[in-house]
């Protein structure tokens, strides 16, 4: 896709799988959301080639441009765009009249149920609150039955605990339906717990692309790396939990950890968030410490990060993980490539962890 503004050119290519949620992130202004109004077909670029499994729906080379209305995309802005003249149920119904007679999709009930609005149903969008009409204008969405959902930042005007609210919503939503969904966000936390794809933009390109778990141990891409919240995500099932202690067991393909007591039966899929600036070493297997995680590591790589800082990737079985320490821990433990060391990190740093998707019995 290519398209030019005044001051700003966007020059972004990417392949993202089908189904799941491919992310589009990066800082305001760096182009998401005309790449996705230019995928909706909401604005013609210069030139570019859009397809969804298989089906082109622009090609400006080849003269192809599907009209918005017939590229069957459901889309939910940072701003609900709700008719404030109709109630919920009409709103809601409006996305059904949308749907083709011949497509298969959720039906009214599933969604309402789904997306628990059914006491708002009698209720016009003024007296619903944030978190509501985005929860009433994902099921429009839905309803129209679509092949692709476009969300545009939809809940960047949401303040913390509205958009706690909605984020499970939108879990439920990835779940249920496996519908492809391209998810514009400025915020990390939303990729970790929706997004299985991730695309990093900057300035109008793509800087990276790939399955989200691989980036975030991307210690090149400052854009990730940089920020005081960058780690690993961990792909986690739940072993057991120990009610006198107050803990959780999660399993990992390196190892396991003890993250604070969660209500998830065993058997549940869930992804953490293991934040750099959380991780310790040791060049000997410590003891007698309050931290429940000791890992035995081996150091694959070291590079700069903040001033007088390094990015340590370590390699923990077959996941790694990222540490932040002070060039002056790397003098002095005489850190190099190839070291066997132990990471360390507290249980209470997983305080957040991500729901996933439950695993099979």
């Amino acid at each position: 896709m290519r398209h030019r503004f005044p001051g700003f050119a966007l020059d972004a290519a990417f392949a993202s799988p089908t189904p799941g949620v491919t992310a589009v992130f990066g800082p305001s202004g760096c182009g998401k959301s005309t790449l996705l109004a230019a995928v909706a077909g909401l604005l013609r670029p210069e030139a570019g080639r859009v397809a969804l499994d298989g089906t082109v729906l622009l090609d400006t080379a080849a003269g192809v441009d599907t009209p918005a209305e017939r590229r069957r995309c459901g889309v939910v802005f940072q701003d609900s765009r709700l008719f404030p003249h109709l109630s919920v149920d009409t709103n809601l119904r409006y996305g059904l009249r949308r749907a083709p007679r011949d497509a298969n999709g959720a039906g009214f009930e599933e969604v309402v149920d789904l997306l628990g609005v059914a006491h708002l149903l009698s209720r016009r969008p003024a007296a619903l609150s944030g978190g509501e009409r985005q929860r009433v204008a994902l099921g429009r969405a839905l309803l129209s039955r679509p092949r692709l959902l476009l969300m545009d930042e939809p809940l960047a005007a949401l303040d913390a605990p509205r958009r706690a609210e909605v984020l499970p919503f939108l879990a439920r939503v990835r779940d249920r339906f496996r519908a492809p969904i391209l998810y514009v966000t400025h915020a990390l936390d939303e990729v970790d717990r929706l997004a299985d794809h991730l695309v990093l933009m900057e300035a109008g390109r793509v800087l990276a692309a790939g399955p989200a778990e691989a980036l975030s141990t991307r210690a090149d891409l400052p854009l990730l790396a940089a920020r005081r919240d960058a780690g690993a995500l961990l792909s986690c099932a739940v072993l057991e939990h120990h009610p006198a202690r107050g803990l959780t067991h999660l399993g990992f393909p390196g190892g396991e950890l003890l993250v604070p007591l969660r209500e998830d039966a065993p058997g549940v899929r869930l992804r953490v968030r293991v934040r750099a600036r959380d991780v310790s070493i040791a060049t000997e297997e410590p003891r007698g410490l309050s931290v429940q995680n000791v890992l035995p590591a081996m150091l694959e790589s070291l590079s700069p990060a903040a001033p007088h800082e390094a990015m340590l990737r370590l390699r923990v079985g077959e996941a790694t993980l990222l540490a932040r320490v002070t060039e002056d821990a790397v003098a002095r433990l005489a850190l190099r490539p190839g070291q066997r060391l132990w990471a360390l990190v507290k249980s209470a740093a997983f305080a957040a962890t991500t729901p996933a998707q439950e695993a099979p019995p």
